[in-house]
């Protein structure tokens, strides 16, 4: 997985397709949620994902990878100057399932939040990097949702679990995804 998401990010570059990676693997012919996060020189570069597979893994890691190195709104495009320093994060998420705020585990779930028209997601890996309490980690879901930190605990506020295998090269990243 971590050899297609690369392939695909160098592969932009020339404006071709990425080549033929394990494409016999059967889990990339699984219907996964997937996030592909790009760490340049330990810094966060871009973070984009799928939550649920409406795509193969295969086609999801291609889309993400690439979409992450040159669509995540908050950063410039790649360059192919940062390459050398470029390092893959790849999470693939289990199904969404109802959550209770009482029920989150910091380093287990992810956490997705939505009420009305807004609705936001953080990867389980981002309340430990950034040494989060359940409560916290709930209020900054909210946040990254557009709503008041504190929606969580409002009625309407539907709030949903998962989990995540994790594979990512190189040495953990310093920033969130």
């Amino acid at each position: 997985m971590l050899r297609l998401a690369r392939s695909a990010i160098l592969a932009a570059f020339t404006g071709k397709a990425p080549g033929p990676v394990a494409a016999d693997l059967p889990c990339l012919s699984l219907r996964r949620g997937v996030f592909v996060t790009i760490h340049v020189s330990g810094k966060l570069r871009g973070c984009i994902g799928v939550i649920e597979g409406r795509e193969t893994l295969r086609e999801s890691l291609i889309h993400c990878a690439e979409s992450a190195a040159f669509h995540d709104r908050r950063f410039s495009s790649l360059r192919a100057d940062e390459t050398g320093g470029l390092e893959i994060e790849i999470s693939v998420l289990s199904e969404l399932s109802p959550l209770k705020p009482s029920e989150v585990e910091i380093g287990k779930h992810g956490l997705f939040i939505e009420s009305g028209y807004h609705h936001g997601l953080l990867l389980p890996q981002v309340a430990v990097e950034h040494r989060l309490s359940p409560e916290q980690f709930l209020e900054e879901t909210c946040y990254k949702a557009g709503l008041p930190r504190d929606a969580w605990r409002e009625r309407d506020t539907r709030l949903f679990g998962f989990t995540c295998s994790i594979f990512q090269e190189g040495a953990p990243p310093s920033g969130a995804s």
